[in-house]
């Protein structure tokens, strides 16, 4: 039933669109193909796939105070990781929100083809106000790499390939108290109490930094939080702090934050350091889930240790050639990963990158027993 209403949802918007072609709409979108070379640990072997991306985003203005938008992910997966997985479309086919808008068109041994909608939303525009209602993304982040205010969408730095981030089935309403803030209220949408949220945020400027202060309830927890954005000597600061209340005893009270420092150089070299201290990580041995494991979708997922370290280095060799090396280091159990990438633009909306994961450590650490990944993607926009 539910993949019958996602195929409506896609005839009907685009009913809309040519109905309404008197009116302001834009379509695009982009075509990736992406190759994975995988040495697992610890059973020493190579591994490959193939992943077809493509993404398809729809914009209609049928009025001045009224935009809809819809926007679908399409991904075909093959190649010998996809055949070795048991139930790899099973695994791939997640949609955690009120409503089900993902279909495995194709679930073979060795070939997935996955189709989602994380984006399909009505946005209404008037003076101050701004409503907007459906599968949208609610960013509540201010920090580059970890999180912890973004309490409805966290995600994994080393995820590269979802530039865009899972989307959240809500009611979002938002006045604007002046230029430089804004008050905000969240109602996630769930089948039980903990699936769903109500929460708020309350943005403003002080000092030439940007703040946020947020709380409420979202799923198990009730939160806690505070931002920060600003520089210091022509250098980025920023910071974000969030405490999980427990309303169960599904989970533990947790106190998550991080700080971050960046700094670009008149030559383009830009470097950038964090920390993350997250109290419901751990200093024991960790037992490894491979590369492929999603850690809990909450700020407590931002480590599994207790203190994490991030560095990086990037520079734009030429301005179509880009190179970067990033490292994010578990200093208790010695542990880290490296993240070397390289980009380079070949034309117009056809951008190259080369990207490696390379995971060090003993045994039951934090990033021991993973492998070494490299990552070849070939992205053209439209």
């Amino acid at each position: 039933m539910m993949r019958r209403s996602l195929i409506l949802v896609v005839l009907l918007f685009c009913s809309c669109l040519l109905l309404g072609q008197d009116k302001k709409w834009e379509v695009n979108g982009y075509l990736k193909d992406m190759q994975l070379f995988y040495f697992a640990e610890p059973s020493h072997n190579w591994t490959n796939q193939n992943l077809i991306h493509n993404r398809l985003n729809l914009k209609w203005y049928p009025s001045d105070s009224f935009i809809f938008v819809a926007e679908m992910r399409n991904r075909f997966f093959m190649g010998k990781l996809v055949k070795d997985i048991p139930n790899y479309g099973q695994f791939i086919d997640q949609d955690n929100g009120f409503w089900d808008l993902s279909t495995l068109v194709v679930d073979e041994k060795g070939a997935v083809f996955h189709a989602m909608i994380d984006r399909i939303y009505l946005d209404y525009l008037r003076g101050k106000w701004q409503i907007r209602f459906g599968r949208q993304r609610i960013n509540w982040g201010m920090n580059l790499v970890w999180n912890p205010n973004d309490v409805f969408n966290t995600y994994s730095f080393l995820n590269f390939d979802y530039e865009e981030r899972p989307g959240t089935d809500a009611l979002k309403v938002q006045y604007y108290t002046s230029e430089t803030s804004s008050l905000e209220l969240v109602y996630q949408m769930g089948k039980e109490a903990n699936e769903m949220a109500v929460a708020s945020r309350f943005r403003f400027n002080q000092w030439n930094y940007d703040f946020q202060i947020l709380g409420g309830w979202v799923e198990d927890d009730m939160i806690l939080g505070t931002g920060w954005s600003g520089d210091i000597y022509g250098g980025g600061f920023r910071g974000e702090i969030t405490w999980l209340i427990p309303r169960n005893n599904k989970t533990k009270e947790a106190l998550i934050a991080s700080v971050s420092g960046d700094y670009t150089f008149l030559n383009s070299l830009m470097l950038n350091a964090g920390f993350l201290y997250n109290s419901a990580g751990t200093n024991d041995p960790i037992l490894q889930r491979g590369l492929f494991a999603t850690n809990e979708a909450s700020p407590r997922g931002l480590s599994r240790g207790k203190y994490a370290v991030f560095s990086q280095v990037s520079y734009p060799v030429t301005s179509l050639f880009t190179s970067s090396l990033s490292a994010i280091v578990n200093p208790w159990d010695g542990s880290f990963v490296l993240n070397p990438s390289l980009a380079y633009s070949l034309m117009t909306d056809l951008d190259l990158l080369l990207v490696g994961q390379h995971f060090f450590g003993s045994d039951q650490t934090e990033y021991g027993d993973i492998g070494q990944a490299v990552f070849l993607r070939l992205k053209w926009s439209f």
